[in-house]
Order: C-alpha cells, then sequence, then structure tokens
C-alpha cells in the first residue's frame, strides 16, 4: 500500500461526505495538521491527508463516530496504520480502542476541536483569517461561552500530550488555516 496522499484522502473522503460544512471542518483540521507536520519537520502531505479524512464516518454515524472509520477505509487501501492514526483522535471521547502515541496522532487530538474555536473566531472578524494574532484568541479560548461547543479539555489534553504550550499550537493552526482560508471558506 502506498502513503496516503491529499488527493486520495479527498476522493475518499467525498465518497462517504455531503455536508459543507464537513468540508470545510476538515479542510480546516487538514491544514492545521500540515502546519504541525512542518513543526515537527514531518510530511506535510501525509498529515494534512489524515487531517482531510479524520472525519470519514462522522456524517453516516454522528452518534458511532470513530467506530466505522476502518470498514470505509481498509476497502479503499489505506494503511492500518493511518486508520489507527485517525481513529485515535476519539480516544476517551467516542472509542478507547486506541490512544494517541506518535506526534501525528497528538496533533490530531490537539487540533480537531481547536480548528472549530479558531473557525468561530474568523467568521467574526471582518479580516476572517487575515492577521489573527495568537494573544486574541487566547481571550476568546479563556471565555466559555464562547464556541461553547469546542471542548477546551480535550484541546488542554492535546496540547499537554504534545508538550507544548498552548499558545504555540494556536500559532501552527492559525498559520495553516490562513494559507488555506479560501478552502475552509474563510
Amino acid at each position: 500500500m502506498s502513503k496516503l496522499t491529499l488527493d486520495r484522502a479527498k476522493e475518499i473522503l467525498a465518497k462517504h461526505t455531503t455536508e459543507e460544512h464537513l468540508f470545510h471542518h476538515a479542510a480546516a483540521v487538514s491544514a492545521a495538521m500540515g502546519a504541525m507536520a512542518e513543526a515537527f519537520g514531518e510530511d506535510k502531505d501525509y498529515w494534512a491527508a489524515i487531517g482531510w479524512l479524520h472525519d470519514v464516518d462522522y456524517e453516516k454515524f454522528p452518534d458511532e463516530h470513530c467506530h466505522h472509520v476502518r470498514e470505509l477505509l481498509s476497502p479503499e487501501g489505506v494503511d492500518e496504520e493511518d486508520i489507527k492514526a485517525i481513529i485515535t483522535h476519539g480516544y476517551e471521547i467516542t472509542t478507547d480502542e486506541a490512544e494517541p502515541t506518535s506526534n501525528l496522532e497528538k496533533s490530531l487530538f490537539a487540533v480537531d476541536e481547536l480548528t472549530g474555536i479558531i473557525q468561530a473566531y474568523a467568521l467574526m472578524r471582518p479580516e476572517k483569517m487575515e492577521g489573527m494574532a495568537v494573544k486574541s484568541l487566547k481571550k476568546k479560548y479563556k471565555d466559555k461561552r464562547f464556541a461553547a461547543k469546542c471542548n477546551r479539555e480535550i484541546i488542554d489534553k492535546g496540547v499537554e500530550k504534545l508538550g507544548m504550550e498552548l499558545s504555540e499550537v494556536m500559532n501552527y493552526c492559525i498559520k495553516g488555516m490562513t494559507e488555506h482560508s479560501d478552502e475552509i471558506g474563510l
């Protein structure tokens, strides 16, 4: 099996997802993962592909999210290692199958919810992603009523697993999402 590419991930997700907001979320997480890959000196396209596919089973199985990843991706020839990486973002949230251990898995766990807060903040700003500062994002992050559905506990746990500061991870996510703002709808 060959390494998962972003083009292949887009092709696969399109078979299982129809809702525009889920494509915007896929693009946001993909962009954030690409930036995190650069931070770790890893393969940007590959990490972005994992980010793009992370919610592959969400639209069809919202109440069993992460439990149907394998059945959707195995027939597509996606590596078991990639499938496991995707499943880990639901660790202790929707599944206990696999704990995030690699930098890729820990990054996915950390940025998934964080991108939601960044998207919500960008939608409030006339300039959207352009010129977004970590300091002002952190203010919004501390306000629990803002983007209340985005679980800060999960983000904090993910950032801690990475051994990084929240502001560092926010900075990478803003960078990645700004570079791909059109695709994210911002």
